[in-house]
C-alpha cells in the first residue's frame, strides 16, 4: 500500500519528465511543443488540485503544519502564473525556452521545499489514519483522471479513424469515378472510329457504286444500236429480231438518254444512307464542395460554489470547560471560490457525401439519309403497234 511519504516524493515524477522533454525540443518544432505543453498544465493542474482538495484541508486542522499551507499555495499561484505566460507565448519563438526554465525551476524549488519542510510535518503532524484517508482519495482521484483520459484518447482515436477511413472511402469513389470517365471517354472513341470506319466503307461503297455505273453507261454507249428506241432495242436484242428490222431506227439511236443493254442479266445495285450515332462525354458542369472554419459564439451555463468562512458568536451548550482554554489560540480558514476551466473537445457532427449519380435519358436523334429507288415503266405491245402505224401512215 502506497504511503504518504511514497505518494508525496512520487508525484512530481512525470512533471519533471515533460519539462526534460520539452526543453530538448527546438523553435521549429511548435506542434510538439503545443502538445508537450498541453500535458504538462493537465499534469501541474491536477498536482496542486489534488493537493488543495485532499491534503491541505487535513493539515490546516494540525496546529505543526497548518503555517506550511500558506507557503505551498502561493507556489502553486505563482506556479499557474508562470504557465498562463508560458501558454501565451509563441511556440516557435525565442522566448519561449526561458520561459520553460524559469518555470521549471520554481517548480522544481516548490518539490524541494515539499521534501524539505513539508513531508516531514506531514509524517510527524498527521495520524496514520488521516495519512492512509488522504492517500487513498487522492489516489482515487488520480484513477478518475486517468480513466477520462483514457476515454478522451479513445475517442479521440475513433474519430481520427473515422475521418482516415471517410478520406478512404472518398478517393475510392473519386478512383472508381475515374475509372467510369475513363471506360466512357474509352467507348466514345471506339465509337468514333467504328463511325469513321463505316463512313469509309460507305464512301468505298458509293466510289464501287459509281464506277460500276460508269462502266456499264460506257459499255452501252459502244454497243452499237438498231433503233431509237432502247427499249424497244432491248427486246429486240432478246428475242433475236432480224437486223433489217433494227435498221429501220437506227436513226433516232444518238439522240436517247436511255441505256440499252446486250448482256443477258443486268444487276442494278440500290444503295441506301445508314444512319450512325455515337456517344461523346462532354462537361456538362463542375460542383465545388469546400470545407471552412467558421468561429460561432457559444455559451454554456456552469454551478459554481464559493465558500465564505462565517464567524459567529453563541451562547455554549455547557459551560464545562474542555479542551485547553486561557491560552492563545489562532484558527485560519481559507475561503475558495470555483472557477470554470474551459476546454474543447471536437465530435463530427454530420457528413457531407459528395458523390456523382448515373441517370439514362433517351434522345431521339433525327436526320435525313439517302437510298436509291428503281422506278420500271413497261411499254405493251398495243403501244408498240400504234407507234408502228403512225410511222407507216408518215410514210
Amino acid at each position: 500500500m502506497t504511503t504518504i511519504r511514497q505518494l508525496i516524493l512520487a508525484s512530481p515524477a512525470k512533471a519533471n519528465e515533460l519539462f526534460t522533454v520539452l526543453a530538448d525540443t527546438s523553435n521549429n518544432a511548435v506542434k510538439t511543443r503545443e502538445r508537450i505543453l498541453g500535458d504538462l498544465k493537465s499534469e501541474l493542474e491536477i498536482l496542486a488540485k489534488l493537493e488543495e482538495e485532499h491534503l491541505f484541508p487535513v493539515l490546516r486542522r494540525h496546529k505543526e503544519t497548518k503555517d506550511l499551507v500558506t507557503a505551498a499555495l502561493s507556489d502553486n499561484k505563482q506556479t499557474r502564473k508562470l504557465l498562463s505566460e508560458l501558454e501565451q507565448t509563441p511556440k516557435g519563438s525565442e522566448e519561449f525556452a526561458p520561459k520553460v526554465a524559469e518555470l521549471r525551476k520554481v517548480f522544481q524549488q516548490s518539490v524541494r521545499d515539499e521534501r524539505k519542510e513539508l513531508l516531514p510535518a506531514v509524517v510527524q503532524g498527521l495520524s496514520d489514519e488521516e495519512a492512509q484517508a488522504v492517500v487513498a482519495k487522492i489516489e482515487d482521484r488520480k484513477a478518475e483522471v486517468e480513466e477520462a483520459k483514457r476515454v478522451e484518447a479513445e475517442q479521440r482515436r475513433a474519430e481520427q479513424r473515422q475521418e482516415r477511413e471517410q478520406a478512404e472511402r472518398l478517393l475510392a469513389e473519386q478512383k472508381e469515378a475515374a475509372d467510369r470517365e475513363r471506360e466512357t471517354e474509352e467507348a466514345a472513341r471506339k465509337t468514333a472510329e467504328q463511325v469513321a470506319r463505316a463512313a469509309e466503307i460507305a464512301a468505298e461503297s458509293s466510289h464501287k457504286i459509281t464506277q460500276s455505273a460508269a462502266e456499264t453507261v460506257q459499255r452501252v454507249a459502244t454497243t452499237s444500236s438498231s433503233t431509237g428506241s432502247l427499249f424497244f432495242d432491248a427486246m429486240f436484242g432478246m428475242w433475236g429480231v432480224p437486223s433489217s428490222r433494227s435498221s429501220t431506227r437506227s436513226g433516232d439511236a444518238s439522240s436517247s438518254r436511255r441505256q440499252v443493254s446486250t448482256q443477258e442479266e443486268e444487276v442494278i445495285p440500290l444503295a441506301e444512307e445508314t444512319l450512325i450515332v455515337g456517344k461523346h462525354t462532354v462537361n456538362s458542369g463542375t460542383t465545388t464542395v469546400r470545407r471552412y472554419v467558421v468561429e460561432v459564439p457559444t455559451e454554456q451555463q456552469v454551478t459554481l460554489f464559493d465558500e465564505k468562512v462565517v464567524v459567529e458568536r453563541r451562547r455554549p451548550i455547557t459551560d464545562k470547560a474542555s479542551g485547553e482554554t486561557l491560552t492563545e489560540l489562532t484558527i485560519e480558514m481559507v475561503e475558495t471560490s470555483e472557477v470554470p476551466l474551459v476546454a474543447k473537445g471536437v465530435k463530427v457532427r454530420e457528413e457531407v457525401v459528395v458523390r456523382r449519380e448515373r441517370t439514362k435519358r433517351v434522345e431521339t436523334v433525327r436526320d435525313t439519309i439517302r437510298r436509291d429507288e428503281v422506278e420500271i415503266s413497261n411499254v405493251g405491245e398495243r403501244s408498240s403497234n400504234k407507234r408502228a402505224a403512225l410511222a407507216y401512215g408518215r410514210k
